[in-house]
C-alpha cells in the first residue's frame, strides 16, 4: 500500500514538472514508467513533444538522460559543447547535471527519454 502511494506521488511530481515546463514552453511531457532501480536511483521513461519553433527550456537533471528521436529533428544544446542536430531514428546522451536545451526548427519533434536520476530529487530543474 505504501509503495503504491509513493509511486502515485512520484508520478504526480513527474507530471507536475512536465506541466511546469509545458506551461513555460508549450511542450507536452507524458510519463510512461518509473522504476526504483538501480539502488538509490529512479529510472523514468517519458515522451516529450515540442511544437515547431518551441524549446524544452534550459534545465538540468540529477542524473543521466538518454533519448531517441521518434519524429522530427531537434537542436540539442549542451553548455560547453557545440550544438548538435539530431534527427528521427537517432539517439543522444546528456551527462548528469549538464545544463541543456532542445529546440525545434520549423517542424515539431517527439523524443522518448530515459532518465536515471537520484531518488528523492525532482526529475528536472530549470537552469538560468
Amino acid at each position: 500500500m505504501l509503495k503504491k502511494f509513493i509511486f502515485g506521488c512520484t508520478v504526480l511530481a513527474i507530471a507536475g514538472v512536465g506541466i511546469a515546463f509545458a506551461q513555460q514552453s508549450g511542450i507536452k511531457r507524458t510519463p510512461l514508467q518509473k522504476l526504483d532501480f538501480p539502488p538509490g536511483y529512479n529510472t523514468v521513461t517519458a515522451i516529450a513533444e515540442v511544437p515547431a519553433g518551441g524549446a524544452a527550456g534550459r534545465h538540468t537533471h540529477p542524473g543521466a538522460e538518454t533519448g531517441y528521436v521518434l519524429e522530427g529533428e531537434l537542436e540539442l544544446i549542451i553548455d560547453g559543447k557545440p550544438p548538435m542536430k539530431i534527427k528521427a531514428g537517432e539517439s543522444y546522451q546528456i551527462p548528469e547535471g549538464a545544463v541543456h536545451d532542445a529546440k525545434a526548427g520549423d517542424k515539431p519533434f517527439k523524443v522518448l527519454g530515459v532518465y536515471v536520476v537520484k531518488a528523492g530529487e525532482p526529475l528536472a530543474k530549470p537552469a538560468p
